[in-house]
């Protein structure tokens, strides 16, 4: 015959209690998550970066601004939409 100790008791409880795990985003939530990152971070940088861009060639000034807003967007930002998102789906009403 097996006890159960009260930290087994517990454990049981809380795994009672947990939220299901939220699985990955569909495609809609990637593409808004993914705007939502985008287009702020690209009007920043455009007004920054603008006035020493003007005169850039088209090319080499959309290489600037893809070399800074990529890893701004993929490093900072998306991991934090990603937590936003989890939160949103996972919070009690």
């Amino acid at each position: 015959m097996s006890t159960i100790t009260q930290s087994q008791a517990d454990t049981s409880h809380v795994q009672a209690t947990a939220p299901a795990p939220v699985g990955p985003p569909t495609r809609p939530q990637m593409a808004v998550m993914i705007w939502l990152a985008v287009f702020p971070t690209l009007t920043v940088l455009s007004l920054v970066l603008g006035p020493w861009l003007s005169d850039a060639n088209p090319v080499l000034r959309t290489f600037v601004l893809a070399t800074v807003a990529v890893p701004t967007i993929v490093f900072g930002e998306l991991p934090w939409l990603q937590r936003a998102r989890v939160w949103l789906l996972t919070r009690r009403g």
